[in-house]
């Protein structure tokens, strides 16, 4: 941070995300006002990039210290998903008649309303990292699928050289042009794909449950290299089934296949803790750069709980407790001040009692 109070701005920040249990809300924080953060996020021209840049170096130092067996495999996860949304957000809703009217980041997608991200998560061992996302900003831009290929040049080549890469994706991207992206750094594609998927000899992909074993080699329409295929059932929140099918490049057995399929809904769980414990959806900036840098935050405060849990022994393995622990650890001048703002509220509780609260400090102590 360029100065010493934005860099309070940031501490306050991430407190807060680590502190609010996915209500996070800049009121909430008790060494900033409202106002000062919301500046902080929307106006003050401290470098995001930069931000970025040292999170991701600080990643790469971590996992190159704990890089799993040189024979297991680095899971990338890509997947969509929306952040809902309600309301007018004239900087990032639905465009008007009016000269220069912003260009819309609230969308309309598969019946929900919201910020859409495709994006990169990254399995190295028992480490988890959002590596990076894109916003899908609607017809006439990119595509989730294109959106997705960009994202999987912004994997770093220090942390896969030499090492077997897994692409795992849902349904929407089981495309030629996925596969095709994939294939061509010669990593492999976990990718699931729809049940009415042709094949080159006119039968859909879902002729082959019953009638076919798992991991039989088949020719999709407009792919000119077999793929591995598999399925199974997927129970749904509703209680019944679905059956799905997977796909895959590299020749797996059926079972495994169907194992490495299930292993994509990492990501999912991923998204429910970044949304309802770090607020990674409760953003209402001003400007498109506030939303950004609040997305950006937000993560980052989700590798610092991940990090703790990481290095306790044993591990916390409960994300509110790994979020208190991270909060008293890394921040805990921001902690003291909670408490000093709780002895405040209390004081007069303590007088109805004939209780006086002082504080006092330590001898031969000065805070450093």
């Amino acid at each position: 941070m360029p100065s010493a109070y934005q860099k309070a701005s940031l501490n306050a920040l991430l407190g807060l995300f680590l502190d609010a249990q996915g209500h996070a809300l800049p009121e909430h924080t008790p060494v900033k006002s409202a106002s000062s953060l919301r500046r902080f996020l929307n106006r003050y021209t401290w470098s995001t990039r930069r931000v970025i840049q040292t999170t991701r170096r600080a990643i790469l130092e971590q996992i190159a210290h704990h890089l799993p067996h040189h024979g297991s495999p680095i899971r990338v996860l890509i997947d969509l998903t929306t952040l809902k949304k309600t309301g007018q957000f004239w900087q990032l809703s639905t465009p008007t008649d009016a000269p220069h009217a912003p260009d819309p980041w609230v969308r309309m997608l598969n019946g929900k309303r919201g910020l859409h991200l495709v994006v990169l998560y990254l399995v190295v061992g028992e480490w988890r990292v959002p590596w990076s996302f894109r916003v899908w900003r609607g017809k006439g831009h990119p595509s989730p699928v294109q959106l997705a290929i960009k994202l999987l040049a912004t994997v770093p080549k220090s942390l896969v050289k030499g090492r077997i890469v897994l692409v795992q994706a849902d349904t929407e991207f089981g495309t030629v042009e996925f596969l095709k992206a994939v294939r061509q750094r010669s990593w492999r594609p976990v990718v699931g794909m729809r049940s009415n998927r042709k094949l080159q000899d006119g039968r859909c992909l879902k002729n082959l449950y019953r009638h076919a074993q798992l991991g039989l080699q088949v020719y999709l329409e407009g792919i000119d290299y077999p793929l591995t295929v598999s399925w199974f059932w997927l129970k749904r929140a509703d209680g019944k089934r679905e059956l799905r099918f997977v796909v895959s490049t590299y020749p797996y057995s059926g079972v495994y296949l169907v194992r490495l399929g299930r292993k994509r809904w990492a990501i999912e769980g991923f998204f429910k803790t970044a949304k309802h414990q770090f607020g990674l959806h409760c953003f209402g900036q001003s400007t498109k750069l506030g939303v950004y840098r609040w997305l950006i935050l937000s993560l980052i405060a989700y590798l610092l709980a991940h990090w703790i849990d990481q290095w306790s022994c044993p591990p916390v393995l409960h994300w509110k407790t790994t979020c208190r622990l991270a909060f008293e650890t890394l921040f805990p001048l921001i902690v003291w001040f909670q408490l000093l703002r709780q002895i405040r509220i209390s004081a007069d509780i303590a007088a109805q009692y004939g209780f006086e609260i002082v504080l006092k400090s330590l001898p031969n102590w000065a805070y450093r």
